[in-house]
């Protein structure tokens, strides 16, 4: 069976399947309905079905304008090293392209940091550190 990409909305328990098995919801803070409206709220998202199961998505947050952010970039563990990641990578970007969005930032996971290089990402000069609060 091969994998299908959409860029429609995916169910609310499908998303909240694929956001736990991931272990994107560490100690369960998010609930489904927390996280349907913020997949609801994206930008831009793209998901990866294997018949009818959610394997992998990402997600984008934007002004719409000048940048947007890539979030939540999620591929089950048993599908991932099959490029799953890089084709919901370049339909980002590639979105991106389209819109005029020219700054687009992420977050990545410790150890992913190749994965971003090969699309032009570049960590932060250590003079001018991102910062982050999580409340």
């Amino acid at each position: 069976m091969t994998f299908k990409i959409r860029t429609d909305l995916p169910a609310k328990a499908d998303y909240y399947e694929l956001f736990q098995s991931t272990g994107w919801n560490g100690d369960g803070i998010w609930t489904e309905d927390m996280l349907h409206e913020a997949v609801r709220n994206s930008w831009y998202v793209v998901t990866v079905y294997k018949g009818d199961r959610l394997v992998a998505s990402g997600r984008m947050v934007s002004d719409g304008v000048i940048q947007c952010i890539i979030c939540e970039m999620m591929v089950l563990p048993d599908y991932r090293n099959q490029g799953l990641g890089s084709k919901i990578m370049d339909r980002l970007l590639d979105y991106c392209r389209t819109k005029g969005i020219r700054w687009v930032q992420l977050a990545c996971a410790k150890g992913k940091q190749g994965f971003y290089e090969r699309y032009g990402f570049n960590e932060r000069p250590a003079d001018a550190p991102g910062m982050g609060l999580f409340l």
